[in-house]
């Protein structure tokens, strides 16, 4: 019998999470309502240290009262921070939103790029955020967005090593390191899901989850 080393059993578990992902979870976009780029890009900011009911129930009003990038740029921000008020953070968020709509307009005529090298130069554009962007406006792949979700799920996987615990940079390098590409957007968004559904943090679901028989940190 061949012994697999540690990276090989690392890739195959991993491709199996990937294979099998679509299979449980039927979303192919995220939880986040929106109806072109920059609305995408909004949505997004909002969502940091926010959840996506939440962000769902300010946006309606917000891209009614801001309807093109310029509006933005243009808004006032005082006024702004109280329409996003209960996002929480707004005041970082509505300087961020705010700079990032004056740069679109500037440096990119008024389109939100679909470059990550481009979108990481916005203001509050992290690559976590750019990953979700890139994916879910323009069908994009260009990397593993990770959240806290994606880093606690991939370590109780086994699939990331000791350094990369708590670092999403390193954890995106190595996830991508065992994934082929199309599988990155929807390994993301889909790990997010199960995160929510079955493996919640502080009680995880293990003996209704379908990774259970691969993952080194089952209970059942």
């Amino acid at each position: 019998m061949i012994k697999l080393s540690k990276k090989p059993a690392k890739k195959e578990r991993a491709l199996k999470v990937a294979k099998l992902l679509p299979k449980i979870y039927k979303r192919k976009k995220t939880m986040l309502t929106y109806k072109n780029p920059w609305e995408c890009l909004v949505a997004v900011q909002l969502s940091a240290q926010c959840t996506d009911k939440r962000v769902n129930m300010v946006t309606p009003a917000l891209f009614k009262k801001y309807k093109k990038v310029e509006d933005y740029a243009n808004a006032k921000r005082e006024e702004f921070e109280k329409d996003i008020k209960s996002t929480g953070f707004y005041r970082n968020k509505a300087k961020n939103i705010i700079g990032a709509a004056k740069m679109v307009m500037k440096d990119f005529h008024g389109n939100v790029p679909r470059k990550i090298e481009d979108l990481l130069r916005l203001p509050g554009v992290a690559r976590k955020s750019a990953n979700v962007i890139l994916f879910n406006a323009y069908d994009i792949i260009e990397g593993v967005a990770v959240d806290t979700h994606v880093m606690r799920i991939t370590n109780l996987l086994g699939l990331i090593s000791k350094k990369a615990v708590k670092n999403p940079v390193k954890i995106e390098k190595e996830i991508m390191e065992l994934l082929p590409k199309k599988y990155y957007g929807l390994f993301s968004l889909l790990i997010t899901e199960h995160g929510r559904e079955v493996c919640v943090a502080r009680k995880p679901k293990c003996e209704m989850c379908k990774f259970n028989k691969i993952c080194p940190s089952s209970r059942v």
